[in-house]
């Protein structure tokens, strides 16, 4: 008897202290860690999924585009409702294009949420569907393919290729922009992704409740930019083929339109199709008109000219005398072919070209006015146009400079600049003296459709109208039988502009090769377009005019004839250019004198 009552007690204390753990096990549940508890519930019940923003498209001046996002779907999986991983890739690999060993491993684990392939078209992501329902209608019983699901996204897509890849850049993997306007305007462009969260079950099936919460994906802003797509293109082939015949490093050209400083055109070549950047080499993916500097050679010249008249030390018919090598400091100077000594007013030294005269009338001014019109032109500072990674250029300050400085920078080197702050130079002289700031963006268009044009930019006068006016006169000379590029002319139209053959730094430091340019505008009395060629390391013939002319008349007779631009209506009598012109010019004004007090 004794003996059932310890049983009997044993049971009980043994229920007791079941009960007293239950007890324990549900105030801990629901007491305790209640909300560790329910807030790992809701994880497993409720699934966050991104929605992806459409990024803005970048259109040229007519919104057509040269960059957009198209829709397309990420393939995602949960690895743990795939039971027949090794079937499924078989299925879905081949429609995919990827290794069945690729797609195996991605659907492989126990991981809730993983990618099978991402920017898919949604024909590839219903194919994959329709394979796996015919695979799953052949499978009375036994393990079902499942758990893939689709995820929205866009893709980035250049329906022009390569052209304007240069300043347009591309879209990382990430997402974002990885270089030019892409990169730039990222935070413009990119809009803000929305999210969407919803509950399933066990298999995965999406369960509408109150709970769901949806946050609306917004677009990033479209980006109208000044781009002319045809002169764009004329450009690009024009420069393509002229870095080709002179197996060079590279070529750029800029159109630019000087009273707005509205970029045309930016074409450079070798370039790189942003569809497929893969293909491309780092040093492809820059932007060399705004992130390569150099040494200008004769194109900065006409600084040196502009500065010395707006400070009244020369006029363009100033007579100079000029050997073809001059000695200053510890070094001698020369002109690039030896000549006997000219006789050469302003005019003539710049349309000969002649280093040595540059230097006499750089020697009219102190070095630091010759330095501060530099500055004031924009050497040594970035133009601010909107793309990533561009170079100031260099100016060494005046206090720096030794006893040859002076003479080398007047002739154009000895200092470096960048092809947008070469065109903005020439853009002042067209301009009659106003600099304006030169821009690709012409506004922008929101999600609504509202077109925002980008406010413009004040011009800053750099130089006086009357000197402005004398130098673009001069510059026409250029393009005389007499100076260095008749070849550039164009029938019809004033054509004002300026060669440039520079000694070129390598990527060692040192002097290897030329830069050859030709920077021109027309029409000369009125100029609508300024257009710079520079081309990088030609081997062979390397001079700017005969590399950049025939580039230059090609792009700016196209440029004129699309805007409909009037041939100019008045011929030019350009300035004279030696000693013999002057005195001819000089009868000639005598003679008309003589008559006109006879008829007096």
């Amino acid at each position: 008897m004794k003996s059932n009552n310890q049983r009997v007690r044993a049971v009980y204390l043994l229920f007791i202290l079941v009960f007293v753990i239950i007890a324990g096990r549900l105030i801990q549940v629901q007491g305790v860690s209640a909300a560790a508890y329910a807030s790992r519930a809701s994880r497993e019940l409720y699934q966050t999924a991104p929605l992806a923003a459409s990024r803005g498209a970048i259109t040229d001046k007519d919104g057509v585009p040269f960059a957009r996002s198209i829709a397309s779907v990420n393939i995602t999986v949960d690895q743990q409702l795939v039971l027949d991983p090794a079937r499924a890739a078989e299925i879905v690999a081949p429609i995919i294009s990827l290794p069945v060993s690729t797609v195996q491993s991605r659907l492989t684990g126990d991981r809730r949420f993983a990618y099978v392939a991402k920017d898919v078209t949604p024909a590839v992501w219903k194919s994959v569907k329709e394979a796996i329902a015919a695979e799953n209608t052949k499978r009375s019983y036994g393990k079902y393919i499942s758990g893939f699901y689709s995820e929205d996204a866009f893709h980035r897509d250049y329906p022009a290729g390569a052209l304007g890849a240069s300043f347009l850049g591309f879209v990382s993997a990430s997402g974002h922009g990885g270089g030019g306007l892409e990169y730039a305007l990222d935070p413009v462009l990119a809009g803000k992704d929305g999210s969407y969260t919803y509950a399933q079950n066990g298999g995965g099936q999406v369960i509408p409740t109150a709970h769901d919460v949806l946050t609306p994906a917004s677009a990033g802003k479209e980006v109208r930019l000044t781009i002319d797509r045809d002169i764009q293109w004329v450009a690009q082939q024009s420069i393509t083929a002229a870095v080709k015949k002179a197996n060079a490093l590279s070529g750029t050209v800029i159109v630019m339109e000087p009273a707005t400083g509205k970029i045309l055109a930016m074409a450079t070549a070798p370039t790189f199709d942003p569809n497929n950047i893969s293909k491309a080499t780092p040093d492809l993916l820059a932007t060399p008109a705004v992130s390569d500097p150099y040494e200008p050679g004769s194109t900065g010249k006409v600084m040196t000219m502009a500065a010395a008249i707006e400070e009244k030390v020369v006029t363009p018919t100033t007579l100079f005398t000029v050997p073809d090598k001059i000695k200053r400091g510890n070094r001698y100077f020369g002109d690039h072919d030896k000549h006997a000594t000219w006789k050469l007013t302003t005019a003539g030294i710049l349309a000969k070209s002649s280093n040595t005269g540059t230097i006499q009338i750089g020697e009219k001014m102190k070095p630091s006015t010759l330095h501060s019109y530099l500055t004031k032109f924009g050497i040594g500072t970035k133009t601010g146009l909107e793309l990533a990674g561009e170079s100031s250029g260099l100016l060494s300050p005046v206090d720096r400079w030794s006893g040859t400085t002076a003479p080398t920078v007047a002739f154009g080197q000895g200092y470096s600049l960048t092809t947008i702050q070469a065109t903005s130079v020439f853009a002042t002289l067209a301009n009659d003296g106003v600099q304006v700031k030169p821009t690709l963006v012409s506004g922008y268009v929101d999600q609504a459709g509202h077109y925002s044009p980008k406010s413009v930019s004040k011009g800053v006068r750099i130089i006086s109208s009357e000197t402005a006016q004398k130098v673009r006169l001069m510059m026409e000379s250029v393009l005389s039988d007499e100076g260095t590029a008749p070849g550039a002319r164009i029938p019809g139209y004033r054509v004002a502009g300026k060669t440039g053959t520079a000694n070129r730094i390598d990527a060692s430091g040192q002097y290897h090769g030329y830069t050859a340019s030709f920077i021109g505008f027309a029409p000369a009395e009125n100029p609508k377009f300024v257009i710079n060629v520079t081309i990088q390391d030609p081997h062979g013939v390397h001079f700017g005019s005969l590399l950049g002319g025939p580039v230059f008349k090609e792009v700016m007779s196209f440029a004129l004839k699309s805007y409909h631009v009037p041939p100019s209506s008045q011929t030019v009598t350009l300035l004279p250019m030696n000693e013999k012109e002057m005195k001819a010019l000089a009868a000639k004004k005598s003679q008309s004198e003589t008559k006109t007090v006879s008829k007096a």
